[in-house]
């Protein structure tokens, strides 16, 4: 099916969430620990695969190793926060951005902003 909407009627009548590409994705994914990380710019936005349990250094190495190697710190805020806020502006407003350094546990659905020095 092309149209978007007859897809999600198709799925609910069948009691379904997601279609079986999508969940075998998703278990895919869980079985084998990874999570995904997403930055955002003025040009572009994209979402970066991670290990579970990587650190910030770490998760801005998938970037280029040279975000590891120098890296301060990084903003970050939540997937969810920005889909429910709608902007950055409003996040800071809420005081929902905040600054993580190399100890922080990357999460799931994580918005980066990764400040290096090389």
């Amino acid at each position: 099916m092309e149209n978007e909407a007859d897809k999600l009627e198709f799925l609910g009548e069948l009691g379904l969430k997601e279609s079986g590409l999508s969940a075998l994705v998703h278990a895919v994914y869980r079985l084998l620990g990874l999570r995904t990380f997403f930055t955002s710019g003025k040009d572009e936005c994209r979402a970066w695969t991670f290990h579970a349990g990587d650190k910030a250094p770490q998760a801005a190495g998938v970037i280029h190793t040279d975000f590891e190697k120098g890296f301060i710190k990084a903003d970050v805020y939540s997937y969810a926060d920005i889909d429910a806020m709608g902007t950055e502006a409003a996040l800071k407003a809420a005081g929902k951005i905040r600054m993580e350094g190399k100890e922080y546990i990357v999460q799931d659905g994580d918005v980066m902003f990764f400040k290096f020095n090389v």
